[in-house]
């Protein structure tokens, strides 16, 4: 089963859960079946109208995903799906 790994930021909607496995066959599907165990959380990774946020960077494997294509990105059983968030403030 693909695993999505959730960033500190993120921790609280999971339980404090570092890393979720869950069933999909792309990015867009691994992060739905988070939010089914821990609703809440793709608002977190996707807005309003299907893009990723803007301050989110998603990485398969630890390799960045291209902007525009992130949700599409298929995936394997055996593939790490990690979230970066960067936290703004002043």
């Amino acid at each position: 089963m693909p695993k999505v790994v959730i960033p500190p930021p993120y921790r609280g909607s999971t339980e404090g859960n570092t890393q979720v496995e869950v069933d999909g066959v792309n990015v867009a599907q691994c992060l739905e079946a988070v939010d089914q165990r821990y609703p809440g959380f793709f608002p977190l990774v996707v807005d309003d109208d299907g893009s990723v946020q803007r301050f989110v960077k998603l990485f398969v494997n630890g390799e960045q995903l291209d902007a525009g294509e992130e949700l599409h990105t298929a995936i394997s059983a055996e593939d790490e799906v990690e979230i970066l968030a960067a936290i703004a403030g002043g």
